[in-house]
C-alpha cells in the first residue's frame, strides 16, 4: 500500500503542471484575441483622426494632397508605441475583467492558482509587443518624425502655383497676393479661371483671366503667365479705379528659400541624444526608454486592476484604471518636462515614476490576495 504513494504524488503533480499550462494557453489566447480587436479599433480611430486634419490642411492649401498618405504613414509609425503600450493594458484588462464576470476567474482561484501565476501567461504575453515597442521608440518613430518634418517642409517650399488648391482661396508664400483658380492641370502649370487679387503701392489689383501657364526662364526665375484678361486697379475707398485688357500678363513666382531642418530632439536617433548629454536630449531620451517600461508595467498591473466585484458596478474597475493609464502617461510628461527645464536629474526622473507603479502594484497584489489582512491594516 506504502508504495502507491509515490505513484499517487507524481500523478498529482503531472496533473497540476498539465492544469498550469491549460490555464496559461488560455490566458496567452485569449490576450491575443483581444489585443487584435483593441488594436484595430484604435488605430482606425487614430488613423481616421489624423486622415480628417491632414485632408483639412490639403483642402486649405497647406498641404500638397499627395502628401497625405506619405505624412498619414510617418505618423502612424510615430504614434504606435504609445498606441501598442494601451493594447497590452486594455487587453490584459478586459480579458480578466471577462473571467471575473463570468466566473471563470472563480473556478481558476478555486482550483489552487493563485493571482500571482497570472504573471507569467502575462509577460510571455507581453515581451514581444514590448520588444516592438521598445524598437519604435528608440529607431523607428524619430526617423519617422525626422521624414515628416523634411516632407512638410519640402511642401512648404512649392512656389505659389504648386501651392495652389482648386476652387479654393490660397495666400502667396510671401502673404501679399489671394489666389484662385477653378482647376490646375499639366505638366506646365495650365490654369483656367483664375482670379488674382495682390496690393502694391498701397493700391489693390485684382486680374482675372479664362487662362494661363507657368514659364521658365533662362536665370530660373518661374513666372505665371496669365492670357486674355483684365486688371482692375485703384485706390481702396475712392471711385478712382482703372480697367486695363491685355492678352499676355506675367508674374513673377515667388519660392522659399530652402533652410535646414529644426534641430529638434524628437527628429534624433538615440545615440545621438546619449553622445549630447543636454537637458532637452536627456528628456528625449527619458521618454523614449519609458514607453516601454510603462506598457510592462501596465500590463502586470491590469491583472490586479481587472478584479470586478459583482455586487458592485461593473464599470468601476474599468475607471479606476483608465485613470491609472491617464495619471502613469501623466506622470511620466511631468517627469520628461522636469528634466528639460533643469527640475529634475535625469538619473532619478528615469525611474522614479516607473518604481513608483511598481510599488503600487505590489500593494494591489497583495490586497487582492491578502484581502482579510488588508481589511485589518485598514483599520488599525
Amino acid at each position: 500500500m506504502a508504495a502507491l504513494f509515490p505513484k499517487f504524488s507524481l500523478n498529482v503533480k503531472a496533473d497540476a503542471f498539465s492544469h498550469t499550462m491549460i490555464f496559461q494557453r488560455a490566458a496567452i489566447r485569449e490576450f491575443t484575441h483581444t489585443a487584435a480587436g483593441v488594436f484595430v479599433a484604435l488605430f482606425a480611430i487614430l488613423m481616421t483622426t489624423q486622415l480628417i486634419r491632414l485632408l483639412g490642411d490639403a483642402a486649405g492649401g497647406r498641404l500638397a494632397s499627395e502628401a497625405v498618405i506619405a505624412l498619414l504613414g510617418f505618423r502612424a509609425i510615430s504614434y504606435l508605441p504609445v498606441l501598442l503600450s494601451l493594447t497590452l493594458f486594455v487587453a490584459v484588462l478586459m480579458t480578466l475583467s471577462r473571467w471575473y464576470r463570468d466566473s471563470e476567474m472563480v473556478v481558476w482561484l478555486a482550483s489552487g492558482i493563485p493571482l500571482s501565476a497570472w504573471i507569467k501567461p502575462v509577460l510571455k504575453f507581453v515581451v514581444p509587443p514590448v520588444t516592438v515597442i521598445a524598437i519604435l521608440s528608440l529607431l523607428l518613430a524619430p526617423w519617422a518624425t525626422q521624414k515628416s518634418e523634411a516632407y512638410r517642409q519640402r511642401m512648404d517650399q512649392r512656389d505659389d502655383v504648386a501651392r495652389v488648391s482648386p476652387g479654393a482661396f490660397n495666400e502667396s508664400s510671401a502673404a501679399d497676393r489671394v489666389f484662385f483658380a477653378e482647376s490646375v492641370a499639366g505638366e506646365d502649370g495650365n490654369v483656367k479661371n483664375v482670379f488674382i487679387s495682390s496690393i502694391q503701392q498701397g493700391r489693390l489689383g485684382v486680374m482675372a483671366t479664362a487662362q494661363g501657364h507657368t514659364e521658365t526662364m533662362p536665370n530660373g526665375d518661374r513666372f505665371l503667365v496669365l492670357d486674355r484678361g483684365r486688371r482692375y486697379e485703384g485706390a481702396a475707398g475712392t471711385a478712382e479705379y482703372r480697367v486695363m485688357e491685355f492678352d499676355r500678363y506675367a508674374l513673377r513666382i515667388e519660392t522659399k528659400e530652402a533652410r535646414g531642418l529644426e534641430d529638434s530632439p524628437r527628429t534624433k536617433p538615440v545615440w545621438e541624444l546619449v553622445r549630447d548629454p543636454h537637458s532637452l536630449n536627456l528628456a528625449e531620451l527619458l521618454w523614449r526608454l519609458g514607453l516601454p517600461l510603462a506598457a510592462l508595467n501596465l500590463a502586470v498591473l491590469a491583472i490586479p486592476l481587472a478584479f470586478v466585484n459583482p455586487r458592485a458596478g461593473r464599470t468601476n474597475n474599468l475607471v479606476f484604471a483608465l485613470l491609472t493609464y491617464m495619471i502613469y502617461s501623466n506622470l511620466l510628461s511631468v517627469s520628461q518636462a522636469w528634466v528639460a527645464q533643469g527640475k529634475l536629474r535625469f538619473e532619478i526622473g528615469v525611474w522614479a515614476v516607473h518604481v513608483g507603479m511598481f510599488l503600487l502594484l505590489l500593494v494591489l497584489f497583495y490586497r487582492r490576495q491578502n484581502p482579510l489582512a488588508w481589511g485589518r491594516l485598514r483599520w488599525r
